[in-house]
């Protein structure tokens, strides 16, 4: 019997995020900031208030208080209390920040008050998720999950106000990745179109054949087998996992395979044949055929460049 793995938490888990916590932002008055072209993920909840939404390229959306955004490599974008504001850079009024805080125009009591972060990945997986990834997510206040997270970005939003108080950084860091996971689930559930393995998740019979690769990816599976943990004759799931994921069912598991592949090679110091075992090859040739394959380099060259990228960094102070 197969136990059970989420895929977005193994993707997420792979990608090792990095969480930086924005100034809470309050505003009052006409006011709006443009957000340069960002990398990988942006989140955001309206904790009082409401504001305007607008990225390049996209229709402007209006948010209401408890109203959560995540932007997936986000173009350009404005936030604003009106469409007819002037956007000034919200870079030098990021950087004006006290205690945590960003301030624009007087202080009142009815201000629009926002808080949220951005993430950065490692490079090594990145693509795992990012191709998937939406470039806009929104879970209104009144969505069952949006209440879910409510009770989360309280305490986001108490641990903002504590700034420097004992383990804040770390709670933060955490409160963050939660709501990521969440909003993430959140566009898995929504979505009807077909965006990748994310989106395929809610499917019960492509997300059962999803999570049990995940489960064991070093299992010899077959189509066979797969099709009939998903209850579907081989035909069938095949031709419905390539609709929904876009890639056959075993291509797909060759590029999770690599993907646990490039972690390890990249932090640990198993050996190329250890590695192979543990991902399902039986032999280091037919791992390193099939590495150079997705990757591009052998599984000794990944390891080499990794392992210099990693010194250059420590003696860059990184």
């Amino acid at each position: 019997m197969l136990g059970f793995s989420d895929p977005i938490a193994d993707a997420v888990g792979l990608l090792r995020p990095r969480t930086v916590i924005d100034p809470g932002l309050h505003a009052a008055g006409p006011w709006a900031l443009r957000f340069d072209q960002a990398s990988h993920v942006k989140l955001g909840v309206v904790a009082r208030g409401a504001c305007w939404l607008a990225l390049d390229g996209h229709k402007p959306v209006r948010l209401e208080e408890g109203d959560f955004y995540l932007l997936g490599n986000p173009p350009s974008y404005v936030l604003a209390s009106t469409l007819t504001a002037s956007p000034r850079p919200a870079k030098p009024v990021w950087g004006s920040a006290e205690d945590g805080v960003v301030r624009i125009g007087p202080e009142a009591e009815e201000d629009t008050y926002l808080c949220g972060g951005h993430f950065s990945f490692e490079d090594t997986n990145t693509p795992a998720l990012t191709q998937v990834l939406p470039r806009l997510v929104l879970v209104r206040a009144a969505d069952p999950r949006g209440k879910l997270l409510a009770h989360l970005s309280e305490l986001l939003v108490s641990e903002t106000g504590t700034g420097t108080a004992a383990g804040s950084s770390l709670v933060l860091n955490h409160l963050a990745q939660v709501l990521f996971v969440h909003m993430l689930r959140a566009h898995a559930e929504q979505t009807d179109q077909h965006t990748g393995w994310l989106g395929a998740l809610n499917d019960d019979g492509i997300g059962a054949a999803l999570r049990a690769m995940h489960t064991d990816a070093a299992h010899p599976w077959t189509l066979k087998e797969l099709a009939g943990i998903s209850h579907m004759s081989r035909s069938a799931f095949a031709s419905s996992f390539k609709e929904r994921v876009g890639t056959t069912p075993l291509e797909y598991l060759i590029q999770w395979r690599m993907s646990l592949a490039r972690d390890a090679l990249s932090r640990d110091t198993r050996t190329i044949s250890e590695l192979a075992f543990m991902i399902g090859y039986k032999s280091d040739s037919a791992f390193s055929t099939a590495f150079r394959r997705v990757v591009g380099s052998s599984p000794r060259q990944f390891r080499e460049s990794s392992t210099r990228a990693v010194n250059g960094r420590q003696d860059h102070g990184h």
